[in-house]
This record gives C-alpha cells, sequence and structure tokens, in this order.
C-alpha cells in the first residue's frame, strides 16, 4: 500500500464511516495497481438522487484471480468536499458480467445542491467526484452544456478541456461517445472494428483514457443518450448498414448496448434486457424545465433511398417511424401532461428539413428526421397541438452548429414556426473545422429556416431563466493539438412564448 492509498483509506474510515460496517465486510481483493484508473461519473439528476458510476480496471500484467468474482464496492456521497458531513453511504456488488461496473440509484438527497462522492474497494479508494440534484420547485435558472461526436483519432478532446471551467448544472451527451472505426489522423485506434463484448470494452477504455473526458465526468452530472457509432454507423434497428445478416447483426448490438451501459453513468433502469435497452426517459428541473430524452436508432425504420444525401426516390414518401410507435406514444404523452416552462428535447439527428443541393435540385439527409418527413411532421404537430411551453430541440450528430426553425411543412412560406432547433457540433469529429464552407453558403442561401451555421469544433452553453433560453455556441480553434482556448463563436435567444431563436452577437 502506498503512502496515498494509506491515507485515502485512512481518512475513509476515521470520518463518518460506521465503525459496525467492518463486521460485515466480505473478502476483499489486493489490487496490484489503481483499479479506478477509468474515474468516477454520476448522471439522471432527480430532484431526490443522482447516479454514481466507477468500474474496477484490472492490472493486465498481474492482477488475475479477482476478476471472475464478484466485487463489494464501498460508497459514499458527502455535502462538503472534505466529507466532514456524509449524508449516504452503502455497499454495491461489482460483477464481473458488467465488467465490474458500479451504477449506484442514490436518493433521499436535497434538491439543487452540489454533493461529493467516493468509492472504495479493498485497500483502494477512488478519486472525489462532484455532482448536483435537479430542482424541485421554482429556480432563477439552470444552465446545462451538451455535447456529441467524440471521434478519439480525430483529434484531441480540447472542448472538455474547456467546458470543465464553465458554470454548469449538467452535460448533455447526445451520440456517438465512441466510434466503431479506427484510423489515425491525430491519435492511434485500431482500424478492427469491435463486433463483440470486449472488443466494445477496448474502445471504451481507449476512449476514458482521456484525461479531459474524465474530469468532465468527474465534475458534472451528465445527461446521456446514444446515435450510431455506439453500435455501428448508420445502422436502423435491427438493420446494419453493411447487409449484415440480421442475427449476427443483433448480437453484436446487443454487445454494444451491454458495454455502453457498463461504461457510463445510466440508471439501472437503462440496463440492457435481453436484446434491447431502454434509453428514452423524462428528467425533471422543477417547474423551470423538463428534458425529454429520446432514442432514434433502435426502433426506426430503414433509411430511404439507399440512405446518404441523396433526392427524394420512389419511396421516399412512405411512412417510417424514427422512434417506434411505443416511443411515440409516451413522448405524446409526455408533452400533454408537461407542466414546465422550457421542454427540452436531447435528440440525435437533425430535425430542421434542410435541401443541400443548389438551385432547382432537392437533397436531404436520409439518416435525419428529413428522411422520415411522415414521423418528423407528427412530432412537430404534437408539439404544436399538445400546447406545450416552448419546445426547444436540441441535436448532435452532424459535426457543425446550426440553428433552425422547426415546422410541419417547410414548403408552405406561411407555414407557422412551432419551436426552435439548436444543432451543436462535434466535439473531435472532422478534425479542425473551418468558421464555414462553400457547402455552409449554400445551406443558408437556399434554406430561409435556417439561421445560423459554422463549422468548428466544440459544444454548446445553454442557460434557461423564465424570460428566455439562451445558447452561446463555444468554440475551440484546433483539436489537432493537445491544448487551444474556446470562444463564443455566436449567442441566440429563445424568448418565452415566442417560437424562434433571434441572434445576440457574432
Amino acid at each position: 500500500m502506498n503512502r496515498r492509498t494509506l491515507i485515502q483509506s485512512a481518512a475513509w474510515l476515521g470520518v463518518g464511516y460506521p465503525m459496525r460496517r467492518l463486521s460485515a465486510f466480505v473478502p476483499q481483493p489486493q489490487f496490484s495497481s489503481d483499479p479506478f484508473v477509468a474515474g468516477v461519473a454520476s448522471g439522471d439528476p432527480t430532484s431526490g438522487g443522482v447516479v454514481l458510476w466507477t468500474r474496477l480496471i484490472p492490472d493486465p500484467n498481474r492482477d488475475r484471480g479477482w476478476q471472475r468474482e464478484a466485487i463489494s464496492v464501498d460508497w459514499q456521497i458527502a455535502s462538503d468536499e472534505r466529507f466532514g458531513r456524509i449524508v449516504r453511504s452503502g455497499q454495491e456488488i461489482a460483477e464481473p458480467k458488467f465488467g465490474h461496473s458500479v451504477h449506484v440509484d442514490v436518493t433521499g438527497l436535497q434538491p439543487n445542491r452540489w454533493y461529493w462522492y467516493r468509492f472504495k474497494s479493498g485497500s483502494a479508494v477512488s478519486p472525489v467526484g462532484r455532482t448536483k440534484t435537479a430542482p424541485s420547485g421554482p429556480v432563477d435558472r439552470i444552465r446545462f452544456a451538451f455535447a456529441s461526436c467524440q471521434n478519439y483519432q480525430a483529434g484531441y478532446y480540447t472542448a472538455y478541456q474547456n467546458m470543465v471551467r464553465e458554470d454548469l448544472d449538467a452535460v448533455v451527451f447526445l451520440g456517438d461517445y465512441i466510434y466503431e472505426t479506427g484510423g489515425t489522423a491525430v491519435r492511434s485506434v485500431t482500424t478492427e472494428d469491435p463486433t463483440d463484448v470486449e472488443g466494445y470494452r477496448e474502445r471504451y477504455a481507449l476512449y476514458r483514457s482521456d484525461p479531459n473526458l474524465r474530469e468532465a465526468h468527474r465534475l458534472f452530472p451528465w445527461i446521456i443518450t446514444w446515435d450510431d457509432h455506439e453500435v455501428s454507423n448508420n445502422y436502423a434497428n435491427d438493420i446494419a448498414a453493411n447487409d449484415q445478416p440480421k442475427e449476427l447483426f443483433l448480437e453484436r448490438r446487443a454487445a454494444a448496448y451491454q458495454v455502453n451501459y457498463e461504461w457510463l453513468p445510466l440508471p439501472k433502469s437503462c440496463a440492457p434486457t435481453g436484446l434491447n435497452s431502454r434509453m428514452y426517459r423524462r428528467l425533471s428541473y422543477g417547474p423551470l424545465a423538463r428534458f425529454l430524452v429520446l432514442d432514434g436508432r433502435q426502433y426506426r425504420s430503414d433509411q430511404p433511398c439507399g440512405d446518404g444525401a441523396k433526392a427524394p426516390c420512389a419511396g421516399f414518401q412512405e411512412d417510417r417511424t424514427m422512434l417506434g410507435l411505443e416511443q411515440e406514444r409516451w413522448l405524446d404523452l409526455e408533452l400533454r401532461a408537461s407542466r414546465a416552462q422550457w421542454n427540452l428535447l436531447a435528440n440525435q439527428v437533425q430535425m430542421t428539413v434542410v435541401d443541400r443541393a443548389p438551385g432547382p435540385d432537392e437533397s436531404y439527409g436520409m439518416d435525419s428526421w428529413s428522411g422520415y418527413d411522415a414521423a418528423r411532421r407528427r412530432l412537430v404537430s404534437a408539439l404544436r397541438d399538445t400546447k406545450v411551453s416552448n419546445p426547444v430541440v436540441i441535436t448532435g450528430d452532424i459535426h457543425s452548429s446550426w440553428i433552425g426553425d422547426l415546422k410541419v411543412d417547410y414548403r408552405d412560406d406561411r407555414a407557422p414556426v412551432i419551436g426552435s432547433e439548436i444543432v451543436g457540433t462535434s466535439i473531435s469529429s472532422g478534425g479542425d473545422g473551418a468558421d464555414s464552407s462553400p457547402a455552409g453558403e449554400t445551406y443558408l442561401r437556399e434554406n430561409p429556416q435556417i439561421k445560423f451555421y459554422n463549422n468548428l469544433r466544440g459544444y454548446v452553453r445553454c442557460e434557461v431563466n423564465r424570460r428566455s433560453l439562451t445558447a452561446d455556441y463555444r468554440v475551440v480553434q484546433k483539436v489537432s493539438v493537445p491544448e487551444s482556448p474556446a470562444s463564443t463563436r455566436a449567442s441566440f435567444i429563445v424568448e418565452d412564448g415566442k417560437p424562434g431563436a433571434e441572434r445576440l452577437s457574432t
């Protein structure tokens, strides 16, 4: 036992830890290295609780025996950083079948306040994490950032390096936490795609080796959904984009879903059951705001017209589903029941319809909501018909920043604006990027519903209060170098009761 571990263990036992628990300890493993190198994380905050996460990582050269056993892991959560007042504690069992990951659904906490937490197994003590519960009653504001698309080989996570300095209540992640593909653009990733549990575990371990990502997890609670690259590019439900047989692809998808749960601070309600995982859910921030987290991958129909960006084909107008019938019904009920002032839909792919071709030609992204037009019309009509207050869609996926007006019918110039879509760029996918591009100029010229386009990397910082939602596009200069400052490229405001975003600054 080194000096640091000895001090941490003594502090654990001496500050608020019940001595009567010692007699209940089961035999603990003797780790040859720090098992908490993957860090700690929290997620899905409620007014009375939060999910705590960690994972035991073996020494690849020495640890062997305990990897086949269930291991007890103790946890504590305190109202102060020094753990002078421990308010909740307990024990979880880290099982081999879930890679010795730990998910603790903590309850009994106070609303809208910061807490600190840590884990212990054997003589090893984890880093101290920080988290915050959601409000239950009225509050002046909430602040959150949202992000997506963190391709490891494409660049460094300089966006997270800047995000950890922000004053945030939570981070919302909208998909593509890993990429199944490899490469050597900036950082090296094996070119062999994962197809089984061990392959996906190795990929997540590589991504979480990034210190900026670990620190963002340590400092803020995350609200997470997935998109396609957590499994395979542009898959749709049980259909692989590369024509892999359905049975084999479902085995791969099940492995990917399991490992996604193993590595992320998701509630136990998101744990895989058979071949599926229930990811869509609601998170309330009191009367001010409600997050409706969508899953636009697991239940969708196949993309029309052979996928890609295409002119409408013969089957373009067919009724396809993006969310599946059950999730659509759930969403409609949630919209009707919501009494929140702001209703935020955490969504994977662009919902604003964008014609990507110049002049009289037409071209639409078939993997986005524009390729599922009947489903898109149903959703936007539900936002209108339920009269839900201030609907705002936050979106990732396309490695660029956009502001769009949500309408049912984009061919009707008189069609009313129903809500706003705020599309955030990637953390690193696409490389350094540029401020704009010829394609971006075409998008703006051909689509009056688009109010902003930018192709730099970064994240979106949002502040929600009773008067407005403000979105700041925080962009970094480069992801090809380990350090790069962030700046606000543009800010937009959505005022209470006025659908549509207006620009505040350049």
